[in-house]
């Protein structure tokens, strides 16, 4: 089975206890373990992959939270630095009736912003892995140089390089999006998650379709696009597929897409990904977008990130 290297941030969700309209009694917020490059990792530990969580978290109460719970979890955190920098950062989330979330992002400054490549373990890409990142690491130009060469790094090791675009216009600079830059990161990527909106927020007045097969030529062997509940597509050059995840009451969407995400690469992991057009294996993208779909309804009915994720028992019969 390949390992899961994931790179970027961890942070702490500060959970809301005010769902939808329900405003009585006081505020308070629930700290849970959070960050979706971490989720993704803790996502394929639970699932039974060996997985790798890289990143910064600062010496500080919340850093000590967040390294237990990935270690807790079963992810490897040998490759998780510690700095007097800056503070681990923070996410205050509200959901509304349906689960969906808002959030208020204490970053920057935050310490998963101060990783660089001389903080990598020695021999991290001596052999071929699934590497995971997402474009929250691209919110600054010293984090998106490391976040780019890293990326190239895996690519060089024979990796498979996913990225969930994962978009939080709130940790741009102006709430601003550089939509050229995570294209740069998504056209490095072997496979790419987008949601329909953060299809829509990216390709701008370009036509879908020609957007996508643009990805497609720039290397792209699969791009998945979720819906929340509603269809998941996914696409090759050899056209697309859809399937309709199950039907579940959400309660918190917090970690639904890392979990999904988290369920596909659990599914190529144990696949022999590295076998030329192993995309055009119907069978194969079959199970694996139905792993991928429980593992993300699972998620939405449960408060937080690492506890609701699923692991093999919940969604495998």
């Amino acid at each position: 089975m390949t390992p899961i290297i994931a790179f970027g941030e961890a942070l702490v969700d500060m959970l809301s206890s005010h769902l939808g309209e329900d405003r009585d009694g006081p505020e308070t917020f629930t700290p849970y373990a959070g960050g979706a490059p971490a989720n993704v990792a803790v996502a394929c530990a639970r699932l039974g992959m060996t997985s790798r969580f890289l990143g910064m978290l600062g010496d500080d109460h919340f850093g000590d939270f967040l390294a237990r719970e990935l270690a807790a979890h079963g992810v490897d955190v040998t490759g998780v630095v510690r700095t007097q920098k800056a503070r681990t950062a923070l996410a205050f989330v509200s959901r509304d009736a349906s689960g969906e979330r808002t959030f208020d992002f204490y970053r920057p400054p935050a310490a998963d912003l101060l990783y660089r490549t001389e903080h990598l373990p020695a021999g991290v890409f001596a052999d071929p892995a699934i590497v995971h990142l997402c474009s929250n690491s691209l919110t600054e130009p010293d984090i998106a140089e490391t976040t780019l060469a890293i990326t190239e790094m895996a690519q060089r090791s024979g990796s498979l390089v996913s990225v969930d675009a994962n978009l939080r216009h709130n940790l741009w600079p102006d709430h601003r999006i550089d939509v050229g830059l995570v294209t740069r990161l998504i056209d490095q990527a072997d496979l790419i998650k987008l949601s329909a909106e953060e299809l829509d927020a990216l390709r701008g007045d370009h036509p879908r379709n020609d957007w996508l097969a643009e990805r497609l030529a720039a290397g792209a062997r699969l791009i998945v696009i979720t819906d929340g509940p509603a269809e998941v597509t996914a696409h090759t050059t050899n056209g697309a597929v859809t399937m309709t995840p199950p039907p579940v009451k959400a309660i918190d969407t917090t970690a639904g897409g890392d979990a999904f995400i988290g369920g596909l690469l659990a599914a190529l992991g144990g696949h022999d990904w590295q076998q030329e057009g192993w995309q055009y294996d119907a069978a194969f993208i079959d199970r694996a977008l139905t792993l991928a779909c429980r593992c993300g309804a699972h998620a939405v009915t449960r408060p937080g990130a690492y506890a609701a994720l699923p692991r093999r028992d919940d969604v495998i019969d």
